[in-house]
């Protein structure tokens, strides 16, 4: 019986199994409580202290914001010609996982197809190797592609069948005349930032304001489709519209260039044209410059200036070769007109002897002697003429740029006149152009200012000035006493091309009378059609200038700038150009009258003409009259010559024919009277058959009378009519075959003209 009784629920636990029953209900009790609390503290967590960021994060999973971006404004001249603008371009990029993969199904190498796209895209084969090899989703093989390399490199995907490469739209600033008003313009960067120029200082106008896309999406992330999307359009940036003339600065390039090779400066070339009555930039240069739309290119001129720089760069790397790069590339970069400054020379003498007069220091009637040097304090100075000058009137001391009378002036004038009035002038402080960099120049206060520097910055040394102050002070002296602030930027305008905001000339103060004004222009006329700026004489227009030239420090370097400035016409000033050569090699003239006044004169004389300034030609300059030649196409022998006969030109023949079939000059080109013009019969065609000779060095009658007898025309320009010129140039050149009849300009200039 007791074998088969029923076993109780006890007999299944040993002896103390109920204690460690209880202890496992308390730990698993206490274990749900821990959790649960942490839930509750990690609930609060997150709406009460991550509350915000998870819901924004949300938003951002169930919307997409895309930026839309704003097209940069153009910048025109003042005549809305464009100067930059944007282009449409595409950027390139790579997806290396899938690329490897359809390269591998393609049976193509990655070096393969890393030296193709190279070779399209004129890159580094190797680069694009080790982007393609790299473990990651995305890499750019090239931003800012133009359109036609992009369809190359989509004709070769097709071609080969590759994925994995990814094409977006972008635009790319372009600048449709390269290299001019590089200085001034500036560029962008490859994310449209402006870098230099007024790129950069109105880059805020220039850039507009992006817009943007935004959809919603549901919890996953995926666009809804029927929700709502809101598009905040972009702004458009605003374009600037400058004070600059395109047609001018072109004249400006072009001889400044043809200046710096010639006459071998190491150092470059400046210039700079400017409305005087608004003080307008019209022109500025600085040579070497670069190229706009390539601004990182190592050049020629670069390469001239820090030889090897290419294969110096290929061994640095880190901020070694941003050092040094940027140390080459200031080589073209440097806007001399504004960033530089520089010993003025004789160009000062302008405003010395503005202030002078204007102060009561001197009169026309005072006079000057000079021995060729004056002694001051322990100081010998010398005039540049180390003979001397004699006795001098005012006027024919600046005509001479004689040192001793200008010291003298100096000296009337007085410390404390003299530097008030220069201050007066804007030396010595910045004008506030819209550039960046503009520096202010070196000069003294009275406390530091000894009698030797009051004695040598009457005569434009031991002071500094940039190339912007000396034109802006030289324009208050030609338009009447009133300094104006130079400026560049004429009008802002929207996207609709409404003008926002226009710049109005700002007057700073009046430095001299009008009748100051009225005698410096008429002394300094003098200067050019007597003293030593008469390479910068233009028959018919009345050129005022005074010429300058200053050695470099360390004194006694051989190291020289010449400089010249002039102003037209002297009874009426419109224009004023300064042209500044920096440091002419060994062997080639220094002086500003000699090799810096004919730059001014060839900008002057296409510049006057440009903005209709007609000639007036006095009794001894009427020889240099140039008319139009008339067309005489379709015309008889007999007729013909009626018309030439009325306008002044003497006729030749080619040919039997009875009717005119060509001519030349062609029609109407502008010729002196007296020159014969060929023209040619039916039948008889135009054929090369004369050789231009060579007449540099010769004077001007000699010159002209050679040219004449080979059967050509000759063009006659820089002959006062006082002094000796000998021929410095000649265009076509010398062993040139042309058509006879042919005109060939003749440029004179003096070679001696005096120091200055």
């Amino acid at each position: 019986m007791s074998e088969n009784r029923r076993p109780k629920l006890s007999d299944n636990f040993v002896s103390g199994s109920r204690p460690i029953h209880r202890k496992r209900v308390i730990i698993i009790m206490a274990a749900a409580t821990i959790l649960f609390a942490v839930l509750i503290l990690r609930t609060a967590w997150h709406q009460i202290i991550k509350g915000e960021e998870l819901s924004r994060a949300a938003l951002e999973q169930q919307t997409s914001d895309n930026t839309v971006r704003a097209k940069r404004g153009k910048i025109y001249d003042r005549n809305y010609k464009v100067l930059a603008s944007n282009t449409s371009v595409e950027t390139i990029s790579i997806d290396p996982k899938n690329l490897r993969t359809s390269l591998e199904k393609v049976s193509l190498s990655v070096q393969t197809f890393a030296d193709d796209i190279a070779g399209i895209l004129e890159l580094d084969s190797q680069d694009v190797a080790n982007k393609v090899n790299k473990q990651s989703s995305f890499e750019y093989i090239k931003k800012k592609v133009d359109k036609d390399k992009a369809d190359e490199v989509r004709t070769y995907l097709e071609q080969k069948k590759v994925s994995g490469v990814s094409f977006v739209d972008d635009v790319k600033r372009y600048y449709p005349y390269n290299n001019l008003a590089s200085h001034v313009i500036g560029f962008v960067g490859d994310d449209n930032q402006g870098l230099e120029g007024i790129e950069s200082v109105f880059d805020n106008q220039l850039s507009g304001i992006p817009g943007r896309v935004v959809s919603t999406r549901d919890t996953a992330g995926i666009e809804s489709g029927n929700d709502y999307e809101s598009y905040i359009e972009a702004q458009d940036g605003c374009s600037v519209v400058l004070t600059i003339d395109e047609v001018i600065q072109s004249y400006v390039e072009k001889h400044l260039e043809q200046a710096r090779i010639s006459n071998k400066l190491e150092e470059g070339a400046a210039a700079i044209v400017m409305d005087v009555n608004t003080g307008e930039v019209l022109a500025m240069a600085t040579k070497p410059d670069y190229d706009l739309n390539a601004p990182f290119e190592i050049t020629e001129a670069i390469e001239e200036k820090n030889p090897n720089i290419k294969e110096e760069l290929k061994s640095l790397n880190g901020m070694e070769y941003v050092t040094k790069f940027n140390q080459a590339i200031q080589t073209v970069r440097r806007n001399k007109a504004v960033v530089d400054s520089y010993e003025p020379g004789s160009t000062f003498k302008s405003v010395v002897a503005s202030t002078s007069l204007e102060t009561g220091s001197c009169t026309l009637s005072d006079s000057f002697n000079c021995g060729g040097s004056v002694q001051v304090g322990p100081h010998l100075i010398h005039c540049a003429n180390r003979s001397g000058h004699g006795h001098q009137t005012f006027a024919e001391a600046v005509q001479n740029s004689c040192n001793p009378a200008f010291i003298s002036i100096g000296q009337k004038i007085g410390r404390t006149e003299f530097l008030k009035n220069i201050r007066a002038f804007g030396f010595f402080e910045e004008t506030g152009i819209e550039l960046p960099g503009e520096t202010a120049g070196v000069g003294f206060v009275e406390s530091n200012f000894t009698e030797v520097d009051l004695a040598t910055s009457s005569f434009g040394q031991s002071i500094t000035v940039t190339p912007l102050q000396m034109i802006t002070a030289v324009s208050a002296i030609a338009n009447g006493g009133t300094l104006y602030k130079p400026h560049l930027v004429k009008e802002i305008v929207n996207s609709d091309n409404i003008v926002i905001e226009k710049k109005e000339p700002e007057k700073v103060r009046q430095v001299i009378s009008e009748e100051t004004s009225r005698t410096m222009c008429s002394i300094l006329e003098s200067v050019v059609s007597k003293g030593g700026g008469k390479n910068a004489y233009i028959a018919g227009y009345r050129i005022a200038g005074k010429t300058g030239t200053s050695e470099k420090i360390p004194r006694g370097n051989g190291n020289y700038v010449a400089s010249f400035i002039g102003f037209a016409p002297a009874d009426d000033p419109k224009v004023a150009c300064l042209v500044i050569l920096d440091q002419p090699a060994d062997d080639m003239p220094y002086y500003g009258g000699v090799i810096a006044a004919p730059v001014v004169k060839n900008i002057l004389e296409e510049t006057l003409q440009y903005i209709g300034v007609e000639p007036k030609y006095n009794e001894d300059e009427k020889k240099f009259v140039e008319v139009e030649v008339p067309d005489v196409s379709g015309k008889s022998v007999e007729e013909a010559q009626k018309v030439f006969k009325e306008a002044g030109f003497e006729i030749r023949t080619k040919g039997t024919g009875k009717v005119i079939t060509d001519q030349i000059p062609k029609a109407h080109t502008r010729l002196t009277t007296g020159s014969t013009v060929v023209v040619y019969l039916d039948g008889t065609e135009i054929s090369r058959n004369i050789t231009i000779p060579d007449v540099k060095n010769m004077s001007a009658s000699e010159a002209a009378a050679t040219i004449v007898s080979s059967g050509l025309n000759a063009r006659v320009k820089g002959v006062s009519g006082s002094g000796t010129a000998v021929c410095s140039a000649q265009n076509p050149a010398a062993g040139t075959i042309v058509e006879p009849g042919t005109v060939v300009t003749l440029d004179f200039s003096y070679s001696e003209v005096g120091a200055d």
